[in-house]
């Protein structure tokens, strides 16, 4: 599987630095930066938006910030996002069966070890990635109930970044960079 274009055959020096940085933090040489190089604005903002999102905060730690990132994935069926968020899952904690759930292969509601805040953060992630954007007041009242303005704004900001990727890796044909060729991942 092809990416619709070629990355140019010539990647500004600067660029290059990025590419390079992205192949030293995850050991593959990623298409989506080469491709960004056929306009450099759009390599250099999509590279400041990866290295400044949340990645964790003192009340949310990694493990609910890679949930909401998978959910998202799995829910704009984005294969390069499923391939790119699913890698070392176990990492994070995340269980074969809740990776399941993630997938729509189980209800998440069935997996007792996902906490409520969990949950909350993933429901949060599908209502952000679903068009028309429609938030119920039950929903948001339980939002804020769970979470800071702070958190509120760290989950939706994550859930978005991971949309943002999603629709231009797709507009761009981008395959996945085989991240979990050895997992069971539906989708990738």
């Amino acid at each position: 599987m092809k990416a619709f274009i070629e990355p140019p055959k010539s990647i500004p020096f600067y660029l290059r630095i990025g590419i390079w940085i992205s192949r030293k933090v995850t050991g593959r040489d990623l298409l989506p930066g080469k491709l960004l190089a056929w306009y450099p604005k759009a390599a250099i903002s999509s590279g400041i938006m990866e290295t400044l999102v949340a990645h964790k905060y003192k009340t949310l730690n990694k493990r609910i910030l890679k949930l909401a990132r998978l959910r998202t994935s799995f829910t704009v069926a984005c294969p390069f996002c499923i391939d790119m968020n699913s890698y070392d899952y176990d990492q994070f904690g995340i269980t074969p069966e809740e990776l399941s759930a993630l997938q729509g292969g189980i209800a998440i509601a069935s997996v007792n070890t996902f906490s409520l805040r969990e949950i909350i953060a993933m429901e949060y992630a599908v209502l952000i990635s679903r068009s028309p954007l429609l938030f119920s007041e039950d929903f948001v009242d339980k939002l804020k109930a769970n979470f800071t303005e702070r958190e509120i704004v760290i989950l939706a900001s994550t859930a978005a970044q991971v949309n943002y990727w999603a629709r231009l890796l797709q507009a761009l044909g981008v395959p996945p960079a085989g991240f979990s060729e050895h997992c069971e991942i539906q989708g990738t």
